[in-house]
């Protein structure tokens, strides 16, 4: 009976690190591009990224353009995007059927952050950009799963950056890492891509995205007068007071010879 007894712990524990092995297994096995997915679990990986965001979105994003007055995907109003680095809030805002505005339809959180407060300036300083941009391209096999990418330089960072080097490939996109760019989880872009997808087919060519280092009220921007980005703050603010989506959707500033926005 002991011998029986010993024998059957022994089995109870190779089951139980069999077991324990195995879950590391496929913990360790998992795709690092999904592994912050918290859909992870209906995650499909017969699919591409874009068919999945497809699969999981479609449907939804339709009833909710729906909600707001657009029948159609093809059809609906312009996309306006605001980043906000102090709040880690990227905030979209879609124009009104009848033009009359926009509304915000979607607020995504920063699910990373490098560098600090200010402009990015040059290659390798991990600075999250902050100006006026748009969408210039698609990216559906980025290697951070689905991204979007911005116009950086602009012409205002190509007069006040490095002459030479102000970086490039800044990124929406998603995962959590980032050296520069604003990802906000595999999940979220999966629906942003799409809903952007939906924006291009319909006609917009090119998607704003503001990038702000907080929200730009006076009390606020003078809580920083004593930052070496005071002066480009202030004229950032010109821009931020300008836009405000509810009730029109913003045109691009122009940038004069010494890189501010007018």
């Amino acid at each position: 009976m002991s011998r029986f007894c010993v024998s059957l712990s022994q089995m109870k524990r190779k089951f139980f690190t069999s077991l324990l092995l195995l879950l590391l297994f496929v913990k360790c096995t998992t795709p690092a591009a999904y592994k912050n997915d918290d859909s992870a679990m209906l995650y499909d990986y017969n699919l591409s990224p874009f068919e999945n965001a497809e699969k999981q979105y479609s449907q939804s994003l339709k009833a909710e353009l729906a909600a707001v007055g657009y029948s159609h995907t093809d059809q609906i109003g312009r996309l306006f995007l605001r980043a906000f680095k102090t709040e880690k809030k990227l905030e979209v805002w879609i124009e009104k059927p009848d033009a009359a505005g926009t509304l915000l339809f979607k607020e995504y959180d920063f699910a990373g952050f490098s560098g600090t407060l200010g402009p990015k300036r040059k290659e390798g300083d991990r600075q999250i950009p902050e100006g006026v941009y748009h969408i210039d391209r698609f990216n559906p096999h980025s290697k951070f799963h689905l991204s979007l990418g911005l116009n950086y330089p602009n012409k205002s960072d190509r007069i006040l950056g490095h002459p030479t080097a102000p970086g490039s490939d800044i990124f929406l996109h998603g995962n959590t890492q980032t050296v520069g760019c604003i990802p906000i989880t595999d999940l979220k872009i999966r629906e942003l891509y799409l809903l952007s997808t939906f924006a291009k087919e319909s006609g917009q060519q090119q998607i704003p995205v503001y990038i702000f280092p907080f929200k730009m009220t006076d009390e606020k921007l003078n809580a920083h007068k004593t930052s070496p980005h005071f002066p480009f703050w202030k004229n950032l603010k010109t821009v931020y007071d300008k836009t405000k989506p509810q009730n029109i959707f913003p045109e691009k500033p122009d940038i004069d010879h010494a890189g501010n926005y007018l």
